[in-house]
């Protein structure tokens, strides 16, 4: 950490924004390719659901991560790093890796930082900080650089809960010089605070991931930041039951989701800050009128918890993003426009719901983090959980792809654009953990359906696609799709421009590669 030196803090200057779509009413046919289910070499399958036991790994550098699959290998591709929560490739052997404490992006050449390109006065409390990186579509050609961070308001870094402004998540757009990075608009402002009456101020939740879908337009994921009103699930607020009055969120307003009661959603927007208007909820917000119904509109879906990973799929433009539960359910989400994810009355499958209920009701704080809204008001029936959502026009409620019944703490994600590693392993999803000492920093490998619409599975345990593990942060049942361990907390995977997979680590401070051996 490198609280204390002063910088200059980003001038602030407004942006409209404006309503848009989906990443693709017709997403292009998956491409077409034999996707081989050679076993990863981690496991001999029990059929009596009894954990699988782990092959002998093959391993490329001591005390460092492994591959599990003998075809794979891994090494360092950079170090030094101070917390790091992103990169981005902008050219062979040179990235930008953002760190989240000292709100650095450094430029990392021939595995080296070689120099600092933008120096950012961050709050990082808790899981704020400079969170998230991606560059515009036609990057060189356009030299914008855009990122998510959480400001600080005394001009330095700090890690005080109450030093950032009530829309201190920021996400701003940057151009990129060939060597520093000079700030150009900010695109929309986040709310940051969590100080609630009658319970602790926070400062989790602030989501940060964010991409570009094919479709070129930037996808921004907010966590629920504490929030307890519409974009929750909660009608009438917070403490209320519906029907009945509404109770606001708290001392700025609420329940309904004007510009401070903006969480838990993925925001789509142009490059520029506005609002596209096939963005799903666009007419729906323009009925609605003034700031609640400008706010709708940036809306691709929302009814999520909190979550470090998102990607685009290359072959279908599909999003994915995973989703952190509080002691149960992790999911995995394809996400659909106007898609409503269903926290907080639903976590996981709807049909799982009593298991949802029965776990943090007796596990853990038995609070799902908010005192407002305890976890005895969770539904007891399928039925009535999906009654009680609050459904926008035009929304409509999904399962996730794929959960774990416990908490595992999934991390960053990306997908492999590449044949480099074999074409077995192209186009397929790979997983870090959000923390570091589960089973020592797994990486976690997913192959898709042909239509890239579901993830598949060989283990008839996960046919269901919901891994029955037996605690929290505890992994039987997903054996088969664990491919790395030992990578610590992982933030973010992307593919590099060789072809093989870049693994950033937070708690290593380090880059690193996996090649086929």
């Amino acid at each position: 950490m490198n609280e204390g030196h002063s910088r200059t803090v980003v001038p602030r200057r407004g942006n409209p924004v404006v309503p848009s779509g989906s990443p693709g009413a017709d997403p292009a046919p998956r491409r077409a390719r034999r996707r081989a289910r050679a076993g990863i070499a981690v496991l001999a399958l029990v059929a009596s659901g009894l954990p699988l036991t782990v092959a002998t790994p093959a391993s490329a550098e001591e005390d460092g991560p492994t591959m599990l699959d003998r075809r794979l290998a891994v090494r360092t591709a950079a170090t030094g790093l101070v917390s790091p929560t992103g990169l981005a490739h902008i050219g062979d052997d040179d990235m930008l890796v953002i760190e989240k404490t000292t709100g650095r992006v450094q430029r990392v050449v021939d595995g080296t930082v070689a120099g600092t390109a933008l120096d950012l006065a961050v709050n990082s409390a808790s899981e704020r900080g400079l969170l998230g990186i991606a560059l515009h579509p036609r990057f060189p050609a356009d030299p914008g650089v855009y990122l998510y961070w959480t400001e600080s308001t005394t001009g330095a870094d700090t890690t005080a809960i109450g030093e950032t402004p009530l829309l201190g998540n920021r996400v701003d757009r940057f151009e990129w010089n060939g060597s520093t990075l000079t700030f150009d608009r900010n695109l929309i402002r986040i709310r940051a605070p969590q100080e609630d009456a009658g319970q602790p101020a926070r400062g989790n939740h602030n989501g940060g991931v964010i991409a570009f879908g094919r479709d070129r337009k930037l996808y921004v994921f907010t966590g629920d930041l504490g929030r307890r009103g519409h974009l929750q699930n909660l009608t009438c607020g917070p403490t209320a039951v519906c029907p009945g009055p509404t109770v606001p969120d708290d001392q700025f307003g609420g329940p309904q989701p004007d510009s401070t009661h903006l969480s838990g959603v993925v925001l789509r927007l142009d490059d520029d800050g506005g609002t596209p208007r096939d963005n799903p909820f666009f007419r729906a917000g323009r009925a609605m009128g003034g700031e609640v119904g400008a706010t709708v509109q940036k809306i691709f879906s929302y009814g999520h918890r909190n979550g470090f990973g998102m990607a685009v799929d290359p072959d279908t433009g599909y999003v994915w993003m995973q989703e952190n539960g509080d002691d149960s359910f992790s999911e995995i989400n394809r996400l659909e426009p106007g898609m409503n994810g269903g926290w907080i009355q639903i976590a996981g499958p709807v049909r799982r719901v009593g298991q949802f209920k029965e776990i943090e009701t007796t596990f853990g704080g038995q609070n799902l983090q908010q005192l407002r809204w305890p976890p005895a008001n969770i539904a007891d029936s399928p039925i009535e959980a999906l009654r009680r959502l609050h459904m926008l026009p035009g929304a409509h409620y999904s399962d996730p792809e794929f959960s774990w019944k416990w908490e595992v703490a999934p991390g960053g994600m990306g997908f492999l654009d590449s044949r480099k590693l074999g074409p077995q392993f192209e186009g397929d999803l790979f997983m870090g953990a959000a923390t570091g000492a589960l089973e020592g920093g797994y990486l976690f490998r997913f192959n898709l359906t042909g239509n890239g619409r579901k993830i598949a599975v060989d283990d008839p345990r996960l046919a269901d696609r919901v891994a029955d593990n037996l605690a929290k942060h505890e992994i039987t049942e997903s054996e088969s799709l664990l491919i790395g361990r030992d990578f610590g907390t992982v933030t973010d995977i992307e593919t590099d421009p060789d072809g093989n997979l870049s693994v950033l680590s937070l708690t290593n401070g380090t880059v690193y590669t996996v090649y086929r051996r």
